[in-house]
């Protein structure tokens, strides 16, 4: 799957959004796409990470709350694949500065969508899905 300009969705996130989008989709997204995106999120709050990483997370994340994208959320199935590469894409490429305590924070947090089962699936999270 090519990847689409998700930078050009930057203007499209905002905090509130982004949580009104996680608490409607969660369940529906899977716990891997939410683990991702609370990852991305706690991280654009990190002083640790650089101008340039919070402005592709800024995208990432705007690109996901966006009803417009490559392949409408509404698709059952399909329609939130285009979201978790975007997201999985991003957080490869600032991985390396995400704090441990973050990914910590983010999985602490899936327990208010998913039992501990569904959490344990998440596995590595750059693992394919089977």
């Amino acid at each position: 799957m090519e990847l689409p300009d998700f930078m050009s969705y930057a203007n499209k996130f905002s905090q509130t959004e982004f949580a009104e989008k996680i608490a409607r989709i969660a369940k529906r997204a899977g716990a891997k796409l939410v683990y991702a995106a609370l990852i991305l999120y706690y991280t654009l709050q990190s002083d640790k990470v650089s101008k340039a990483d919070k402005a592709i997370i800024i995208g990432a994340l705007g690109y996901m709350i966006s009803p417009l994208d490559v392949i409408p959320d509404a698709i059952p199935i399909a329609g939130l694949t285009d979201d978790l590469a975007v997201l999985l894409y991003v957080l490869k490429k600032v991985w390396t500065g995400i704090d441990p305590e973050i990914v910590e924070q983010a999985k602490s947090k899936l327990s208010r969508w998913f039992d501990e089962e569904e959490i344990e699936e998440i596995g590595d999270i750059f693992a394919p899905e089977d």
